[in-house]
């Protein structure tokens, strides 16, 4: 896609704003944490991936604020913002996870001028920002790998570069699909109730030039049981160490049907995405979201007033409904728990 999703430069944390999408192209500007925060929470930004890039910068732009308090105050200040950033999105993973990267510079620059820790700070963020572009590349070839010619894939939510910071993690494995000739079709889910699908999937597609058609969530399970549907490719916000994946609500139900009629179920991650200190999906903590998500679209009340609304914004796919899952190291194949755990104590990988 010819539009970054995140860029910083000269202190302002410039994000796409996605609730605009896809009838506007604005840019969201955050010059403190606390706009980083805000925009986190209220979804102008979404996608694990770029929620951590952004978080990251949350903490330098935190740092940047106190940087004339006394030293003790400063520290404990940026750690004070830090808890405020991690409770903006509570599932995705990679919010924490790039939370904990910075928190380490921070710590181990603790001696040094405040200078220096702001220049630490902001490499190690503009680290994070470029390594998940390159992520988001090796997850593309390795995905490829496994996409067949003329292949059919259903997709769901958006996991494009609008949930990373360029390229994107399922739809990424799309594009290279598409740009290396195989000639593929995409079943873009619309993914109620914020539309996902239907304002940022179709958007990136139709901006790639990649034949695709958007469909109501409720037609997938007729194409996956009429044998329309090759293949499905799906990000995550957070990956349990057995392998059990949380990400946009109706991705398990995906995954039961899918399973029924043995399509492959292919989850699209980078490693920073698996929290290694949970066993199980049951230990991950599934967001609810406001009422007004159900029975409003774009401002507008389409239930009438006074009707109860259940809104998780994710459910958990289990380990057994997934048939790989597609890494910036490789593709994992079951048991998933196996090629997890051999990741846990690889040099490179982060431990949460």
């Amino acid at each position: 896609m010819q539009y970054r999703t995140i860029k910083f430069n000269h202190g302002v944390l410039k994000l796409i704003d996605q609730r605009k999408l896809p009838l506007e192209l604005r840019y969201y500007e955050a010059r403190n944490y606390k706009e980083v925060e805000s925009a986190i929470a209220s979804m102008v930004i979404r996608g694990a991936p770029a929620i951590g890039a952004a978080a990251a910068y949350g903490v330098y732009l935190a740092a940047f604020e106190y940087r004339d308090l006394p030293r003790e105050t400063f520290l404990a200040k940026v750690l004070e913002a830090d808890t405020e950033l991690a409770k903006a999105r509570p599932t995705a993973v990679n919010l924490s996870w790039a939370i904990k990267k910075m928190e380490r510079v921070l710590d181990n620059n603790q001696n040094e001028t405040i200078d220096t820790i702001l220049t630490a700070l902001l490499n190690e963020a503009d680290k994070i920002a470029e390594q998940d572009i390159e992520t988001n590349m090796a997850m593309a070839r390795y995905g490829n790998e496994i996409v067949p010619e003329k292949a059919a894939i259903l997709t769901h939510c958006n996991a494009g570069a609008l949930a990373t910071v360029d390229y994107g993690t399922a739809l990424g494995v799309i594009r290279k699909a598409h740009y290396s000739g195989k000639k593929i079709t995409v079943y873009a889910d619309e993914t109620r109730p914020r539309l996902q699908g239907a304002r940022l999937t179709a958007f990136e597609l139709v901006e790639e030039g990649i034949p695709a058609t958007l469909i109501a969530d409720s037609a997938a399970a007729t194409l996956l049981r009429d044998g329309k549907i090759d293949l499905v490719l799906v990000g995550a916000d957070r990956i349990a160490a057995n392998g059990d994946t949380a990400n946009k609500i109706g991705t398990y139900m995906l995954s039961e049907i899918a399973s029924k009629y043995r399509i492959p179920f292919y989850i699209v991650a980078p490693t920073s995405t698996i929290d290694f200190n949970i066993s199980s999906g049951e230990e991950i903590a599934i967001e609810e979201r406001s009422p007004e998500e159900i029975t409003k679209i774009q401002g507008v009340r389409i239930a009438p007033e006074g009707i109860n609304v259940y809104n998780p914004a994710f459910d958990v796919t289990p380990a057994e409904n997934i048939t790989g899952i597609i890494t910036e190291k490789g593709i994992i194949h079951p048991p998933l728990a196996a090629g997890i755990n051999s990741l846990k104590n690889e040099k490179g990988v982060m431990k949460n």
